[in-house]
């Protein structure tokens, strides 16, 4: 597919958001091992999280719902079933890495695949701690996906994470659910809390003590009624479609707004970014509230050391607006993007220059200098949702009509994304 996108003169209005991925794969796959039936409101659209819909159904879980809404019939730490064929986690690296910790103390073996990026992807770091547990993990290449799991009584462990990583994290602290004793994961620099907030919600004993996080092994998880947040990952790309181009103001409804992922709102400040939040409330553990921002001058930054963990997801479109700030954008320690859906620093740098923005492209991140003219230009997306939608925002500040081919990456997060963003711009 794909899509034109013409130079807007403003940016205005309010948006709602599709719930939270991060959010909507974990209380999936929690509600799948609680007991009882919880209900999911405001559940993320996009494909990733649906792969996790499917990937629990497939182990004999009853997944009842449409659209946003869904009840999980949970199966109790010992219910789940082997499924007829292989597990399809889709493009989704969430449900293929935090799905093997699950997988890894079931009493049948597994086989978890997916499309061609995620084939790609290295799968080490989730292998490596799920082995010391006691699972028997087969990868192709010893690396990549598919991964077959053969499941056994898991051992707890206090595993330390080499890279910070939410994912494998996760992954570790829902083996340990099944290991009798404690389980801990201790982090180089703090990643996102939405694992230990949804099962703390779900009734399970999660201890943080600084960079530590242990679980007791064993819970009984009850099913809840759980709303999903919007996702402030995809809050990004309108908080920067509105701070890039001039005249704009632009409101964002019921943004998921947790501690760990805020990094995003406080560089932003720190560039000089005009962003209000007039309301803030708890649901279910996690900090909820709107967004407001207006179009202002940025001045630039630097991102490395664990700001760049806590940002890297955002980097693609906040290098845009590095090319549009005062002093440009330094990103630093972000070799992890090499490893994405796609290799995000290359594909970045490749887009930038389409547009006739000059870049450096670093091993381990890039430097953008600031003050740059965008042209309008014929991007790729290169199959990565984060790749579409951030030069579909680049495309709003070019000097004529631009295209994003590939554009229908953008589902895999956001299936109505260049919708949403049709009806602001102007």
């Amino acid at each position: 597919m794909r899509q034109t996108i013409s130079p807007a003169s403003a940016v205005r209005g309010e948006v709602s958001l599709p719930g939270d991925k991060s959010i909507s794969h974990r209380y999936a796959m929690i509600a799948a091992v609680a007991e009882g039936q919880t209900r999911i409101h405001n559940y993320s659209t996009g494909a990733d999280c649906h792969s996790t819909l499917g990937c629990v159904r497939a182990l004999g879980v009853a997944v009842a719902g449409a659209g946003t809404e869904f009840t999980i019939g949970g199966r109790g730490l010992d219910g789940l079933r082997a499924a007829a064929g292989d597990l399809d986690a889709g493009n989704s690296g969430s449900t293929i890495r935090m799905l093997s910790g699950i997988l890894a103390a079931q009493p049948f073996g597994a086989r978890i695949f997916g499309d061609e990026s995620l084939s790609r992807r290295p799968m080490q770091r989730v292998i490596q701690p799920l082995e010391a547990m006691g699972a028997r993990i087969r990868a192709r290449d010893g690396r990549f996906p598919p991964l077959e799991i053969h499941g056994a009584a898991l051992r707890p462990i206090d595993y330390v994470l080499p890279v910070a990583s939410a994912q494998v994290k996760t992954c570790v602290l829902f083996a340990g659910l099944f290991a009798a004793g404690r389980t801990s994961v201790t982090e180089p620099a703090r990643s996102r809390d939405h694992t230990e907030i949804a099962l703390r919600e779900f009734g399970a004993e999660v201890a943080a003590q600084g960079r530590k996080i242990t679980v007791e092994g064993r819970p009984r998880l009850e099913a809840r009624e759980l709303f999903v947040p919007s996702d402030l990952s995809s809050a990004a790309f309108f908080l920067a479609a509105a701070l890039l181009v001039p005249g704009s103001q632009v409101v964002i409804r019921g943004v998921g707004l947790n501690p760990t992922r805020s990094a995003l709102l406080d560089f932003l400040t720190g560039m000089g970014a005009g962003i209000r939040i007039p309301d803030l409330e708890t649901r279910n553990g996690e900090l909820v509230g709107d967004i407001a921002v207006e179009y202002s001058a940025l001045r630039g930054g630097t991102i490395s050391g664990g700001l760049t963990a806590a940002l890297i997801d955002e980097i693609p479109v906040l290098a845009v607006l590095g090319a549009a700030s005062e002093e440009g954008l330094t990103v630093r320690d972000a070799a992890e993007l090499r490893v994405k859906e796609t290799d995000r620093i290359r594909t970045v740098i490749e887009n930038l220059r389409r547009m006739g923005v000059a870049a450096e492209e670093l091993p381990d991140g890039m430097v953008i200098p600031g003050r740059q003219k965008f042209r309008a230009a014929e991007f790729d997306s290169f199959g990565d949702h984060r790749i579409a939608m951030a030069f579909a925002v680049a495309a709003l500040r070019a000097d004529g009509p631009s295209a994003v081919s590939g554009a229908e990456a953008a589902s895999v997060s956001f299936p109505e994304f260049w919708r949403t963003l049709g009806a602001i711009t102007s």
